[in-house]
């Protein structure tokens, strides 16, 4: 499977512990393409439906459903746990997922 940044994969997180985000749900891919290609690992952004607004999540729509990438939520998962891919993220959805990661974790 060709996993790609900004890429929507269905991933199994779990074991989780207290207030991680559980079970298998959809996930963005975040690590650069480089990385993706070399390592066995892969850098996610969970996303969920039940959620309120926060600074740290990002309105996404994906078959007709919204939901919310969870950037507080980023983890490191091996490629083992992805199940498959459905899509990608906007270019629009792109640009304001860089913009609160770079908000977020850089400035």
């Amino acid at each position: 499977m060709d996993l790609r940044q900004y890429q929507l994969v269905l991933v199994n997180l779990d074991p989780t512990i207290g207030s991680e985000i559980k079970k298998t749900r959809p996930c963005v891919i975040i690590s650069p393409d480089e990385m993706n290609k070399y390592l066995r690992t892969l850098i996610v952004a969970p996303m969920t439906t039940k959620s309120r607004k926060y600074p740290t999540r990002i309105k996404v729509k994906h078959d007709e459903k919204q939901g919310l990438v969870v950037i507080d939520q980023i983890r490191t998962i091996d490629k083992q746990r992805v199940i498959r891919d459905f899509g990608k993220l906007s270019q629009t959805e792109i640009k304001k997922l860089k913009s609160v990661i770079k908000e977020t974790f850089v400035d």
